[in-house]
């Protein structure tokens, strides 16, 4: 399942990736769809299956199966359209513009495939170049159409008069279900926490164990914030003989969607303990492995197993693209924000483009917008925003609630709500009410409660903008970027965000843009301070230990930095300098907390 290239563009929010292989696969690009929306999926299958005149047959809410029967349906366009796509390259004339010259021109400088494709083109003998050609074209492979989900949203589901379904059709499990169905070889990404009932479940579908030879059809991805999440999620999946084939590590806080602090955890050190640890990860989980396989009576691989380690969140610069590939044996590296600003690679619609390129450092925010508790990455001129500001302004807080992925509040109705939603809203205000709370107080908590607004269906509403499908409501796209977006202020192409990635060119304007784990640490300083502040108003043991905890992770980090910088290679001694100053600026805002 290798792919030419050293990046990947990891998923983004339910719509901007919903379309990316189509856009990107067949230049050997790999990108992640999220399965959250079915309702998406189903509009931008039969948005597909007419442009690309393939058969479309409805499958309607409420018919049997249709989570999963819908997700398959999709995988199994996107992949037909993919290869179709990959084949028709393959035919074009290697000539100025053709989409098999633009395939090996995307390709790194150091590759092998483009190291032979600059010789055919410097050969002067026809032959010989004829016969490179035809290698050259028998060599394109497509990129991975993966995908993920997050397992935190498994909603129970129910029939069309209110029954409820068996436990296989709730969200995830349905989800994991229309993959495991589809004629895709690639791999899903599991992100957001450990569901045991997911990962069980697993366990059913054939294409997911190791053939003699250790080949897998589906490959079980992992997206970890630490090692040891890496290796209880790796343990769990093992005892059933399911290989995990990559660990992507994921900055908590430096990132796009969610963000997890993480007590204070950094990526440098986490990514360090992976690259120590690698071979004992390895065996520990490879010796499960085996007993396991030999108890189900399956094929023992013959070859050694190993996996992948990629890492994501916060990545800029071709320097520190090399330096984690270099120094952490990372292979692939998620670039996620700076393809928002690509619109040749995402789906999104020219007010969120525009916005986002104009967006600073003061533009972007943890927001508490998600119903599911945790920091959400958030624009605050986004129309998903503005439009729940108006809502509160006008006295009629709260989100309409289309999808109910996230409807799991039963505080005051007998069948779940979100907490984003109008009708959970003014509920909750109207019980605050009746606690006449002093007026400081009361408007305190309502802002907690209006805070929150629709995620799981506004984060698609730019693709029924974009491609003007006809979607009444959907008017009022979210958007979750990184931090990282703040230094990339324009539109790009396609080939110039990979000309960025690959350090062929520079699109970014911001000379004193942080480093990558500079930016990560002082985004941790910040919830650091947050909760200093938080133990002085409240005060408890509880705190206290948390706040230590963190307190000394950043001191480690920060020690670890120390001896890293030296390490870093591919910056210049100025630029190393700069990172160690500013990584004593941050040693100094923490002492002073």
């Amino acid at each position: 399942m290798g792919s030419p290239h050293t990046f990947h563009i990891p998923v983004m929010g339910t719509g901007f990736t919903i379309d990316s292989p189509i856009r990107v696969a067949r230049y050997g690009i790999s990108s992640v769809i999220s399965l959250v929306d079915d309702n998406l999926i189903e509009d931008v299958r039969k948005f597909y299956a007419n442009r690309y005149n393939e058969a479309y047959d409805p499958i309607k809410k409420f018919d049997n199966d249709w989570r999963a029967r819908r997700i398959t349906a999709y995988l199994n366009l996107v992949d037909i359209i993919v290869n179709k796509q990959t084949a028709d390259l393959k035919k074009t004339p290697f000539e100025q513009g053709s989409e098999i010259t633009k395939y090996f021109d995307f390709l790194p400088d150091d590759s092998p495939l483009k190291g032979l494709y600059m010789r055919m083109l410097a050969t002067p003998d026809q032959n010989e170049k004829a016969a490179l050609q035809e290698e050259l074209r028998n060599n394109v492979t497509p990129g991975k159409i993966e995908v993920n989900i997050m397992t935190k949203l498994d909603r129970p589901n129910v029939d069309k008069q209110g029954n409820p379904l068996p436990e296989e059709f709730s969200d995830a499990l349905a989800a994991l279900r229309g993959f495991a169905m589809s004629t895709l070889h690639s791999g899903i990404e599991l992100s957001a926490g450990f569901n045991r009932r997911l990962y069980t479940y697993i366990e059913e579908f054939a294409d997911f164990y190791p053939d003699a030879n250790g080949n897998l059809k589906k490959e079980i991805i992992l997206k970890v914030s630490d090692y040891r999440s890496a290796i209880t999620q790796g343990k769990f999946l093992a005892k059933k003989g399911l290989w995990v084939s990559e660990f992507r590590v994921e900055s908590g806080l430096n990132c796009g969607g969610h963000a997890f602090a993480g007590n204070g955890n950094l990526m440098g050190p986490i990514l360090e303990e992976f690259k120590q640890k690698r071979q004992e990860l390895i065996d520990q989980l490879g010796a499960t492995l085996r007993e396991a396989l030999k108890t189900k009576n399956k094929p023992l691989p013959a070859s050694p197993i190993s996996f992948r380690l990629t890492a994501q969140g916060g990545i800029g610069t071709f320097n520190e693209d090399r330096f984690l590939k270099r120094y952490y044996s990372v292979v692939s590296t998620g670039w996620g924000s700076p393809f928002l600003l690509v619109p040749e690679a995402v789906q999104i619609d020219k007010d969120t483009l525009d916005k986002l390129a104009a967006a600073g450092e003061q533009d972007l925010f943890l927001s508490d917008v998600s119903p599911l508790n945790v920091a959400f990455n958030n624009l605050r001129n986004s129309l998903s925003e503005m439009q729940k500001c108006m809502r509160i302004a006008h006295g009629e807080p709260g989100s309409p609630c289309i999808l109910g992925h996230l409807a799991n509040n039963t505080e005051f109705t007998k069948s779940p709500v979100c907490t984003a939603s109008r009708v959970y809203q003014k509920l909750k205000i109207e019980a605050l009410k009746a606690m006449r709370l002093p007026p400081e107080e009361y408007e305190k908590e309502v802002a907690k409660i209006t805070a929150k607004a629709c995620i799981c269906a506004e984060l698609g509403h730019g693709v029924y903008m974009n491609e003007h499908i006809d979607r009444k409501d959907a008017t009022s796209p979210a958007v979750c970027p990184g931090p990282n977006i703040a230094y990339f202020n324009r539109p790009a192409g396609l080939k110039e965000m990979i000309d960025h990635i690959y350090g062929r060119v520079n699109i970014m304007s911001f000379p004193n843009r942080p480093e990558m784990f500079i930016k990560e640490l002082k985004l941790n300083l910040d919830q650091f301070e947050k909760l200093v502040a938080d133990r002085k108003t409240t005060p408890d043991d509880k705190k206290n230990a948390v706040i230590e905890e963190f307190r000394q992770n950043l001191n480690d980090g920060i020690s670890y930095y120390r001896t890293l910088i030296p390490q870093m290679s591919e910056e210049s001694e100025a630029a190393r300098t700069k990172i160690l100053n500013d990584l004593e600026a941050c040693n100094k805002r923490l002492a002073a907390l």
